[in-house]
Formats: structure tokens, sequence, C-alpha cells
């Protein structure tokens, strides 16, 4: 399986690819789509459908894994956050992809082994877990790892949901 991470963001929307077989997983690749702040909001997230799209065509994931929400104390930056959610939930849709959400504090519990864990853990357990080098750059770029990795932990349990019902 194939798996493409997504942290979004209204100027960086960080993207990973993971591929492994349920035990074993593995980098396949990783970047980040831009759009600078001086565009207006409409051609950004133009842009990040279309980076989007072009990631999904390239690296043609089987399935899309998503940082879910979280509440900004800043209401407009939750609202631009959220469109950009929903900019990468449609795109993912028309290609046909499985999408799975998880909460910004499940993948830290996942990755880390705490909720509460600080950027620089996550990219350095990405780092070993990949067994990189260096940490993934830019950031964004190690967080969406982060999501493709969680969605292999937490995957097999879900299927074993499935087919139970």
């Amino acid at each position: 399986m194939r798996v493409l991470g997504i942290d979004p963001g209204s100027q960086t929307m960080g993207w990973g690819v993971v591929e492994g077989d349920g035990r074993r997983y593995s980098l396949v690749a990783y970047g980040s789509v831009r759009a600078p702040s001086s565009q207006k909001f409409s051609t950004r997230l133009l842009r990040m459908c279309e980076g989007l799209e072009e990631v999904i065509a390239a690296q043609r994931p089987d399935a899309c894994a998503i940082e879910d929400s979280f509440l900004a104390t800043n209401v407009k930056v939750s609202m631009k956050l959220g469109q950009v959610r929903g900019v990468v939930l449609l795109v993912a849709e028309r290609a046909g992809l499985e999408i799975h959400e998880y909460s910004p504090r499940s993948i830290k519990q996942t990755v880390v082994g705490y909720g509460n864990a600080e950027k620089h853990q996550v990219q350095e357990m990405v780092r070993l877990l990949l067994s990189l080098k260096s940490v993934p750059s830019p950031h964004d770029a190690a967080d969406a790892l982060a999501v493709a990795i969680c969605h292999f932990h937490h995957a097999p349990f879900r299927e074993r949901v499935v087919a139970l019902v």
C-alpha cells in the first residue's frame, strides 16, 4: 500500500508518500506545495489544488491520510485551514483515494509515544522510523510523513474492525 500523508497549510502544504506491506514501511518521496502569502487566498487554494493533483499523478498513492483540524486561537486561521482541508479532501476523493483523518494529538501519540510531543520530537522520530540521514525539510513535509506513518500503524486495526461488520 502506498499512503500519501498531508499536513495542510494555507501557505505551505506538506506532503509525504510512504509505502509498506502492513509490517514495514519506507519512504517514497516528500515535499511541499507552496503558495506565497502575497497571493489572494482563492489563488493560493487553486495552487494547493493543482499542486496536490500533480503529486497524486506522479506518486500514485492508494490512500490519503490527512491531519484533522485543530482549534487555533485565531478563528480566521482555523477557517482558512478548514478551507485548505476541504480542497485536499475534494482532490483526494476525485482521485478515488481512501481518505483517513487523524488528529494532531493522535499522530504525535502514534509516532512519538506522547500526544503533546514537540515538533522537533516528531521530526526526529520520522527520521528514525524511515531510516533517514537527516530530518525531512521543510518541517511541513516531515509532519506529512508523520501522518502517513500514523496511518500505517492504525490501518491494520481499522481493517480488522471493518471485517467484523
